[in-house]
């Protein structure tokens, strides 16, 4: 019954960030500091007048993290040939698991460049899950009943004023071409 729930519950999102790709929902993100993979404070200050795309992840997770990874991965080394200057910012949806040196070797199976990449924890399950709501619209949720969180799939497009211009499904084959079409614009 409990995997019956998570598999009906993973589904349903994949559904939902399907419809909602590539939507502008120009909410600006409100400040925020929190802990990258290297021990240090990270956050909107230092985000400030840069171009950034965000995603939600944990170490955890057996379904769509280590695709999204890769694709993160493959994304930030179009956008670096496209000679484009853009952060990348995951924030953990499991942090209690999800230490700075859990992060830091997780992030390291997928990109030997961590200069651009901030893996961020250092918050509450409570404030990941409001966080993920009220600024990008998004679900997370860890069951009682599962070591597995549900949680969004989509990479969000922030501009150099912190705003998310847009959510691209990385599963869709034209995102990377859009994404970088979307920061050109915007530089």
């Amino acid at each position: 019954m409990k995997i019956r729930y998570i598999i009906y519950s993973l589904v349903c999102l994949l559904i939902l960030s399907a419809c909602s790709a590539n939507q502008s929902t120009g909410n600006k993100i409100d400040p925020f500091s929190f802990i990258d993979q290297h021990e240090k404070p990270f956050g909107t200050d230092d985000l400030n007048g840069t171009v950034w795309i965000a995603s939600f992840i944990f170490t955890n997770c057996n379904t769509v993290c280590p695709p999204m990874m890769f694709e993160m991965a493959s994304l930030q080394k179009e956008i670096e040939e496209n000679d484009l200057k853009v952060e990348f910012v995951s924030f953990t949806v499991d942090p209690n698991l999800d230490t700075p040196e859990v992060l830091r070797a997780y992030v390291q199976q997928f990109t030997n460049n961590e200069t651009n990449w901030h893996m961020l924890t250092g918050y509450s399950q409570e404030t990941i899950e409001e966080f993920a709501r009220e600024q990008f619209q998004t679900i997370v949720q860890k069951p009682d009943t599962s070591n597995q969180v549900i949680h969004g799939t989509n990479f969000y497009l922030v501009d150099d004023q912190g705003y998310v211009l847009n959510e691209f499904n990385y599963i869709d084959e034209s995102y990377v071409e859009e994404v970088i079409k979307k920061i050109k614009e915007i530089r």
